[in-house]
């Protein structure tokens, strides 16, 4: 008396649509981290335990390399021209704020070169850094 059945049943997961939603999902994240902030040149910044995010709604990005470059919104800039690219961003925001990234190691000469423009031009002056870990 054999009491198995013949045909066994197979069992199977179709994982077809979670490849379009995986897919989606990283298309979507690799976009939002675009835009975080692209006006941003790559640079590694001093560390600070009381660092704060800044609130300021127009703002320019002045950014100071270890080779003491100077950029404005990721465009290469001297500094005998650097006051008068802010000031032509300043003719469309009068409530303009600077923030500035200045890569470890640069000297504090060159950091008070964009202070002193900036107390010229009467703007704030906000020093990007990281987060200690």
């Amino acid at each position: 008396m054999n009491l198995r059945k013949r045909n066994k049943g197979t069992v199977e997961v179709h994982t077809s649509a979670l490849n379009d939603i995986m897919f989606f999902l990283l298309l979507f994240f690799l976009l939002a981290s675009a835009v975080v902030n692209p006006q941003v040149v790559k640079l590694l910044l001093p560390r600070s335990e009381s660092g704060q995010q800044s609130n300021a709604q127009k703002t320019v990005t002045v950014s100071i390399d270890d080779k003491s470059n100077y950029f404005i919104d990721k465009k290469p800039t001297t500094i005998e021209n650097l006051q008068t690219a802010i000031e032509t961003y300043q003719k469309t925001s009068p409530d303009l704020t600077i923030v500035l990234y200045a890569e470890r190691g640069v000297a504090i000469e060159n950091v008070m070169l964009v202070y002193d423009v900036a107390n010229k031009l009467k703007l704030k002056v906000v020093l990007a850094v990281e987060p200690k870990k």
